[in-house]
């Protein structure tokens, strides 16, 4: 499913007007985006927790010329399905 297959799907099963649902799912990601660029998590009970992680700075190889090459620290946003949504799929 891509975003608008979402964004129909959405409009669909809440009555919604297409435009409607895509103001909603924008602001949804829109919203989780900004929480997990401040350093926070957002947490849905039932669904998932979306949290951001640290990677140190490491080394690492060119695959292409084989010479070692250091890998910047960076953040990574991380999901951590949660148990209804874990028994949903199982």
């Amino acid at each position: 499913m891509n975003k608008n297959e979402l964004i129909g799907a959405v409009a669909e099963s809440s009555g919604l007007s297409r435009n409607d649902a895509t103001k909603a799912v924008e602001g949804v990601f829109d919203t989780i985006t900004g929480t997990l660029s401040k350093g926070d998590e957002v947490r849905l009970v039932g669904f998932g927790t979306f949290s951001v992680a640290k990677r140190k700075a490491s080394t690492g190889r060119n695959p292409r010329t084989g010479e070692p090459m250091t890998i910047k620290a960076s953040t990574q946003p991380k999901f951590k399905a949660g148990k209804g949504l874990k028994d949903a799929v199982n």
